[in-house]
């Protein structure tokens, strides 16, 4: 058998690699000029957090999000694993209390425990949930990193080719095009996400924080160098050529709740890009004649791509199932 799989985002590489890690023979072809360019994972958080990401399908994407995570572990030896950290002005701890009810793995930090653990937000937060077997990446750095194991492992990714070959024999498509893919996968939607990425030499942090606001709830993700990544927005919208003024104001609004540093600090990109998505906000494996498709990951690449790469390899190549892959008669 060998391999084709069309997209090189994030559950393009992670599937290429899962295959050729199996000794498959695997080849990628991008439609774009380099890996990642012109995918969603390109301006994603790279937030590896079971259990902070329970608004959706709370149980599937803590187990999927958990197994991921080894995944990744494994993989990327830059991965960061200090935890995420939630907070929550004043007027609305509720929304800490809600969440808290909904997950699992955390434990209640108070004012001083903030501070312990994050110098920076001393004495601005009274509560906050703390996730330490969370993880973040960078997620640029993820995709060079996916690339060079694959290509270690023999693989070859094909950049500007638009591939249109179909399962035949024992050659196998997957599609990992996301939106692309949306002639086939008639129920995907485009959700729009909007980042902002940030320099400031006047604060550090040394994990994710997500600041829980009910108008504009952000999460700010350290990278080096006194850089961090500020999103996301989420619309329902398949226009991905421009970021809005507005996004641009709530970003920057969040950013400096959480703190006040971040109106001095530098512009460094603004970028956006739209998430395939199903109705019930779950990426999907659908297995027809002609192909398989992996998509619909939402907000959720990073966290979820290993886990379902996984799956479609043990379904095509052990033949076990799981109600995550569907199959489907028609080509």
């Amino acid at each position: 058998m060998r391999v084709s799989i069309i997209g090189a985002g994030v559950a393009g590489l992670t599937c290429a690699v899962e295959f050729a890690e199996r000794g498959v023979p695997t080849e990628v072809f991008e439609q774009g000029d380099s890996f990642g360019s012109q995918s969603c994972s390109w301006f994603a958080g790279g937030m590896l957090a079971p259990w902070c990401e329970c608004d959706h399908s709370a149980d599937l994407v803590s187990a999927f999000g958990e197994q991921s995570l080894a995944w990744w572990t494994k993989r990327m030896p830059t991965l960061v694993q200090r935890g995420s950290l939630l907070v929550a002005h004043g007027r609305h701890i509720s929304e800490l209390v809600a969440l808290g009810r909904r997950t699992t793995r955390y434990e209640w930090l108070d004012a001083s425990g903030i501070a312990e653990l994050e110098p920076a937000l001393a004495h601005r937060f009274p509560k906050g949930l703390f996730f330490k077997d969370e993880a973040h990446l960078d997620p640029r750095e993820a995709l060079r990193c996916l690339a060079d194991r694959f290509v270690s492992l023999g693989g070859r990714i094909h950049f500007g080719v638009a591939s249109t070959a179909q399962s035949d024999g024992d050659h196998l498509v997957i599609d990992c095009s996301g939106l692309a893919a949306r002639e086939a996968l008639r129920e995907l939607r485009g959700v729009k996400g909007e980042m902002l990425v940030l320099r400031s030499s006047e604060l550090t942090l040394h994990r994710p924080v997500r600041l829980l606001d009910p108008r504009t709830p952000a999460y700010i993700v350290p990278r080096q160098n006194g850089v961090f990544m500020i999103g996301a927005t989420m619309i329902e919208s398949d226009d991905a050529t421009r970021i809005t003024a507005r996004s641009v104001l709530e970003l920057l609004s969040a950013a400096c709740s959480l703190h006040p540093a971040f109106a001095e600090a530098e512009v460094l990109e603004m970028g956006t890009q739209v998430r395939p998505a199903f109705p019930d906000n779950m990426p999907r494996i659908v297995w027809r004649r002609d192909r398989i498709y992996i998509n619909g990951f939402f907000r959720h690449g990073f966290l979820l791509a290993p886990a379902f790469a996984q799956m479609a390899a043990d379904a095509v190549l052990t033949g076990e199932s799981c109600p995550q892959v569907a199959h489907e008669d028609h080509a």
